[in-house]
């Protein structure tokens, strides 16, 4: 061959490559190897897929109409609707200071991780606790939705055939079809909870369009624009400013699991940015959108009293202002969107029991760490959730108050998982942000976020009607003492022998060979 020929073959390779991964892929690739882990999952999630699963989660619809009852006796409208956006704003301080971890981190044990990296002293302990806290306050949750969803479900069906007769029993029984499918859905490729998280946000979208418009063109009667600040305290308690704290828990409630975006950020592209964007935006959406859904369902009450003490009083609502066949039919949206939420929340804490096993954190962490070869999804871990979410809610067959107080840790479990690493990064001089970053406005975004997370946590405590009966005890604090206990226990007994946080399985270049894909 000419020296020509030689010339123009080489500048055709040149010119015309083997195709390659995109350069966001090599750096997600580069920074999950820098921090010790080869890459075992597909990173099919995009900006927006990240920022779904985040927005899936917080849920708008399933966590207004499952808590709105609660805030009309504890405060009313007043609290209602300016007691959301005080705590909107809260929630994006917190959400700001997990955004610029993540960006530091990108990886699937996102709090435990970050509370380990950043822990000055005791980083084992540290990451131990967090780790514990967020995998109960996640299998609480998924258990929580399913059985809110289930709930709903029985509401519906009594509406649609009036013999039908609810029961503990058969909302138990709905509760673990629903887990089985959610967990079916979560054993396929991680692309299919995609695009089923990508139809989520319009399906919440949407949805809650159709809500408001019905609720603001359907009524023949709305109440007057001053009745947004009525007051209300139904809590028993005669301290009015006490239940008007407790009415905040409504928005506190809804506003969780947005660290779905932290947990999915190592099957995110781009991780070090779309992943912290996808923690903001899920929360600044969930705060717009839920303000205007909210208003609409204050300015529909008719008959207060009676609607409040509804065993479901935003169905109620529902039925008083818009007949029941309109009723009817916006009670599947919610059901769609608690069914959504659910399955988020699966995947969410799938993804945190892969990798808290990856670092040895579970028992039987060899099985619970494992993707499966044809799907690229942490398969055992799935199961692991459902079956966990499973137990949680198998009391509810014989009470429901012995349900509420397990699954009553699922909140304070994760507000106390999401405090521990800013906390930590707040005491850290030496942290070293990652491409998304508050700049000199990180530390003082931290402490605003750690003082709110404090006070809401001790709201979640108290109590939160009176007089107090076994029905109506707030077991939350009873729900973490046992779970802090238990880890407690296992810390001291073993754990901290074999345990000193996030591991590292080598190199850059001795885990980039470990890679499966």
């Amino acid at each position: 061959m000419s020296d020509s020929a030689s010339d123009s073959a080489f500048l055709a390779r040149v010119r015309s490559p083997k195709p390659a991964a995109p350069p966001a892929a090599l750096d997600d690739d580069a920074t999950l190897h820098a921090m010790g882990y080869p890459r075992k999952l597909t990173r099919r999630f995009r900006a927006f897929d990240n920022f779904a699963i985040s927005f899936t989660i917080i849920n708008i619809i399933s966590g207004i109409f499952s808590s709105f009852g609660f805030g009309m006796n504890a405060g009313g409208p007043r609290i209602l609707v300016f007691g959301w956006i005080a705590v909107s704003i809260l929630v994006l301080f917190i959400g700001a200071s997990m955004a610029e971890i993540t960006s530091a981190y990108p990886t699937s044990g996102a709090l435990y991780f970050s509370a380990g990296k950043l822990a000055k002293r005791h980083r084992g302990a540290w990451s131990w606790y967090t780790g514990w806290l967020n995998f109960v306050g996640q299998v609480g949750g998924t258990a929580a939705t399913g059985y809110a969803a289930a709930t709903f479900i029985q509401a519906f069906l009594a509406m649609q055939w009036p013999s039908y007769q609810v029961s503990e029993q058969r909302t138990v029984l709905i509760t673990a079809a629903i887990l089985l499918v959610q967990a079916l859905a979560n054993t396929y490729t991680v692309h299919l909870v995609a695009i089923l998280n990508r139809i989520s946000v319009w399906w919440l979208l949407i949805g809650m369009v159709v809500i408001v418009v019905a609720l603001t063109v359907l009524p023949e009667h709305h109440r007057s624009a001053s009745f947004v600040t009525h007051f209300a305290n139904n809590t028993g308690f005669t301290n009015g400013l006490y239940g008007a704290l407790l009415g905040l828990l409504v928005t506190s409630w809804t506003f969780t699991g947005f660290d779905g975006s932290f947990h999915m950020s190592e099957e995110t592209v781009g991780a070090t940015v779309n992943a912290p964007k996808g923690i903001m935006r899920a929360i600044g959406y969930s705060a717009i959108t839920g303000l205007i859904l909210m208003l609409a369902l204050v300015y529909a009450i008719r008959d207060y009293a009676a609607e409040a003490s509804a065993d479901a009083p935003p169905v109620q609502i529902l039925l008083d202002a818009l007949g029941t066949g309109t009723a009817k039919f916006l009670l599947l949206i919610v059901i769609g969107a608690m069914l959504f939420c659910g399955l988020a929340n699966m995947t969410s804490n799938t993804r945190q029991i892969f990798a808290f096993s990856r670092d040895g954190a579970m028992p039987g962490s060899r099985w619970w760490h494992s993707v499966s070869p044809r799907t690229r999804t942490p398969v055992k871990a799935v199961w692991l959730a459902a079956a966990c979410s499973l137990v949680l809610v198998i009391p509810g067959w014989w009470s429901h108050t012995a349900f509420t107080a397990i699954v009553s840790v699922n909140v304070v479990g994760l507000f106390l998982a999401y405090g521990v690493p800013i906390f930590l990064r707040l005491r850290l001089d030496t942290f070293e942000p990652g491409p998304w970053n508050l700049g000199r406005w990180g530390k003082p975004v931290a402490a605003v976020a750690v003082v709110w997370i404090v006070l809401s946590n001790v709201l979640f405590m108290l109590p939160q009607a009176s007089p107090i009966t076994p029905g109506s005890f707030n077991y939350a604090p009873i729900a973490l003492a046992v779970v802090l206990v238990i880890a407690t226990v296992w810390w001291f007994a073993t754990a901290r022998h074999r345990f000193q946080g996030p591991v590292s399985y080598g190199r850059p270049d001795e885990v980039a060979a470990m890679d499966l894909i």
